[in-house]
């Protein structure tokens, strides 16, 4: 089991790259927490980080990721790096005694996500999918699983975004782009939570961008067993949308902005018994204002301190990166896959 830190006070991180979704959404969220201390960023070239250091008023900047590794001050490393360098960096971090909260996907495939088992029992590893930390999923989850909803039948779940962009990392097959690693897996993970529990096989349908060769379009249906389906359906090529409704046989949820909430906005979801058709009975639950991004390194900051369990740590990353491996396996076979 990990051992984690019985020092006291901000948990000193640093950050590997200037990816985009760190810079803009991760940091600015982590960086509202008096409990965390962002000491260090570090890039491939020193005058990136030091650019990036100066604008976000992080003191120190690394021209390589080793040097930050090296860092004796820093205790956590966040990793946003391309998916294909998830897991060699995560290891780098963890040789060298650093907690890590990697970026979604953490593995490229279940068995590359194994390589982190042994790694995770040393420190701290978790897969940053912050939607776990947000209000509305917690009240959701609390919702279906209280048997408000009477017994869960459905998660239905649509996420898309245009990007078209040869350079940007979500176009490029090679190294983990497509919307199943990008977006496809927020309903995956979001149905484990809700239903608290793991498919048992998928059916999956892919249609693939003839230049780029990456996902642009997948639809899927996942079977969680007693009577539970998730079906959704993602692009990287489609007019931006997202949403997700928890069905029961009593009532059912609608999450309005599941994914990309906004940063310390007071977001609502809405229950509804289906007594008026359309969303004439639907009754708003308001929530607390939240930066899930924040939430999300907090908690993490926790486990490190050793003042609260991590909950989804590796053996979770696996049970993941399980599923996605089957909805590719099922899009190429044509048949039912088991995770």
């Amino acid at each position: 089991m990990a051992k984690s830190a019985t020092k006291k006070g901000p948990v000193r991180w640093g950050v590997i790259s200037t990816a985009n979704i760190g810079v803009a959404k991760v940091l600015p969220g982590m960086m509202k927490s008096k409990d965390i201390e962002i000491r260090a960023i570090a890039s491939r070239t020193l005058p990136t980080a030091r650019r990036w250091a100066k604008k976000l008023g992080i003191p120190v900047a690394y021209g390589s990721y080793e040097d930050m590794l090296n860092d004796p001050e820093i205790e956590a490393v966040y990793n946003p790096l391309p998916n294909h360098l998830h897991v060699p960096l995560t290891l780098e971090a963890a040789a060298r005694g650093k907690h890590v909260l990697c970026e979604k996907p953490i593995a490229m495939s279940a068995d590359e996500a194994k390589l982190l088992s042994a790694a995770g029992r040393k420190v701290h590893i978790a897969e940053a999918f912050m939607v776990r930390n947000h209000p509305q999923w917690i009240k959701a989850r609390d919702l279906a699983q209280s048997g408000k909803l009477g017994n869960l039948r459905a998660i239905q779940a649509l996420f898309s975004y245009y990007n078209v962009d040869p350079k940007n990392v979500r176009n490029m097959a090679d190294i983990g782009g497509g919307a199943i690693y990008d977006i496809g897996c927020y309903p995956v993970v979001v149905s484990r939570f809700v239903f608290g529990a793991e498919p048992v096989r998928c059916m999956a349908v892919i249609d693939r961008d003839p230049k780029f060769k990456t996902d642009r379009l997948a639809s899927a249906v996942i079977d969680f067993g007693k009577g539970r389906h998730l079906t959704f359906t993602v692009s990287t090529q489609a007019t931006p949308y997202q949403r997700v409704h928890i069905l029961g046989d009593k009532g059912r949820v609608e999450v309005e902005i599941p994914f990309n909430a906004p940063q310390g906005a007071a977001l609502k979801i809405f229950l509804d018994n289906g007594k008026q058709l359309g969303d004439a009975s639907a009754k708003a639950i308001k929530l607390p204002k939240a930066d899930q991004y924040q939430l999300q390194g907090e908690y993490f900051s926790r486990v490190v301190r050793g003042t609260e369990k991590l909950e989804f740590g590796v053996p979770d990353a696996i049970k993941q990166a399980r599923v996605l491996d089957a909805i590719f396996r099922s899009a190429k076979s044509g048949h039912w896959e088991k995770p």
